[in-house]
């Protein structure tokens, strides 16, 4: 993956950078919690995001030291990088799966199949096992929220239960599993960054993200809460073959674009060639059309934090954050020492890697712009290589599992039709991973690395 972090001359640290974030956020979050006070449905949507984000835009080239067009060109740079236009696409093919699975009956015929094998009361446990092996498997939480959201919300739908904690729900699987992960982006970034192998990173991960995850599985147990009891029909396994062709796929780690497009292809063709269905091409090319259509709002919105992130970073608003990070650890170590410097060093990690990940809003970029400060601070402090690592790992999924403005969130948002809002603020796994870290951190005692015997 490209490094979004490099470049010719280094940037000068400049707090003001940061300024267009935070007006962006003044904007969407502001309006729609106003809106909410006042009572209006859909609060969060009568400012649309990416409205919302145009005034940042402006503010981000006017406070551009360099020309113009030059400015311009910055922003364009940074829509363009590849990890935007990624997530951009699996929006896209996300949307027209989703669009296509529903219109050709494969997403009631999956939640028929869901209702009958899972028991009322286990199907948020359910559903956050499902997310949590598919991410694991994927390595992604956006490609397994694309594949596990429409069905999740035709169960929630079915049984009467809470569409934003179900929506929590599933983000909360996608992101214990993209963590655990040995071949996702985050664990490849941190693990590179650190130096120390995926197996050693994953042993100190899974400490700190198992106990948070059972207690976010006894949470969602006690909230499976079905309102309305839901009776399961006949199952027809034709219509579910796309999702399990999908679950297949991704256990065997093929590409989530791969996926994703022979899963619009299956459902497709299931609808064409069923001989008690009036499903034509025509219709199968608006219903991908209306997928597309369906993921304006975040991809468009993705593009402009992109823009954004990138315009921040060139004006030095995250070298301001590392320096600043840098500063505080350095102060703290010399009036303490030993152990005190550790846990400093490991909060400092913590620290640094979260602003990263609420400024650039995608993970796998803020470890790799933290990476090199954090390993300076794991080396100076003695903190092990895996250590560093998985607190970088741990602490970017925490901050993008509760970014309103994240891929995962809108993505989710879209989905659900819910504010982002709704659904970061069911994300109960994420709260208790960041409880669990917080609270290895300041119960553990850390040998310094040199007393390691075991080889990073």
């Amino acid at each position: 993956m490209a490094d979004i972090s490099s470049s010719p001359n280094k940037p000068q640290s400049s707090s003001i950078a940061l300024l267009p974030l935070g007006f962006f956020l003044l904007l969407f979050i502001g309006v729609g919690s106003y809106y909410t006070m006042q009572g209006i449905d859909f609060a969060f949507y009568q400012l649309p995001a990416p409205v919302a984000a145009l005034p940042a835009v402006v503010l981000a080239i006017l406070l551009s030291k360099e020309k113009l067009n030059k400015a311009i060109e910055q922003f364009i740079r940074g829509v363009g990088h590849s990890d935007i236009i990624a997530m951009c696409l699996i929006y896209l093919l996300a949307g027209a799966f989703a669009s296509v699975a529903k219109a050709t009956g494969g997403v009631d015929a999956t939640v028929n199949l869901g209702l009958s094998l899972l028991p009322a009361h286990l199907i948020l446990p359910g559903i956050f096992i499902i997310s949590a092996f598919i991410a694991t498997a994927m390595g992604t939480s956006m490609g397994t929220i694309a594949a596990v959201a429409p069905v999740a919300l035709g169960l929630a739908q079915a049984a009467g239960m809470d569409l934003a904690l179900t929506a929590g729900v599933v983000l909360s699987g996608a992101m214990f599993g993209d963590n655990l992960s040995i071949i996702s982006d985050t664990t490849i970034a941190a693990t590179r960054s650190q130096g120390c192998r995926m197996s050693d990173k994953f042993k100190e991960n899974i400490r700190i993200a198992l106990p948070a995850a059972l207690v976010a599985l006894v949470i969602f147990g006690f909230s499976s809460v079905v309102t309305t009891a839901p009776v399961a029909e006949t199952v027809q396994w034709l219509k579910v073959l796309p999702y399990i062709v999908i679950l297949i796929l991704a256990v065997s780690g093929v590409n989530v674009f791969v996926v994703l497009t022979l899963g619009i292809v299956l459902a497709g063709g299931i609808g064409l060639f069923d001989g008690e269905s009036a499903y034509s091409f025509t219709q199968y090319g608006k219903d991908i059309y209306a997928g597309f259509g369906n993921m304006q709002e975040i991809f468009l919105l993705s593009l402009l934090i992109g823009g954004i992130s990138e315009m921040m970073r060139l004006q030095g608003g995250l070298a301001f954050l590392t320096q600043s990070i840098q500063r505080m650890i350095a102060r703290f170590s010399a009036r303490h020492h030993g152990e005190q410097n550790l846990r400093a060093s490991e909060l400092g990690i913590a620290g640094l890697v979260s602003l990263t990940n609420a400024c650039t809003a995608n993970n796998t970029v803020a470890i790799i712009v933290a990476g090199r400060v954090a390993k300076e601070l794991a080396q100076e402090n003695g903190v092990t290589p895996r250590r560093s690592a998985s607190l970088l790992d741990i602490f970017s999924c925490v901050i993008q599992g509760v970014l309103p403005y994240g891929a995962q969130a809108l993505l989710l948002g879209s989905v659900f039709a819910l504010s982002p809002l709704d659904v970061v603020a069911h994300s109960y796994y994420c709260f208790f991973l960041a409880i669990s870290a917080l609270i290895a951190i300041g119960l553990k005692r850390v040998k310094p690395a040199s007393l390691q015997t075991v080889k990073e």
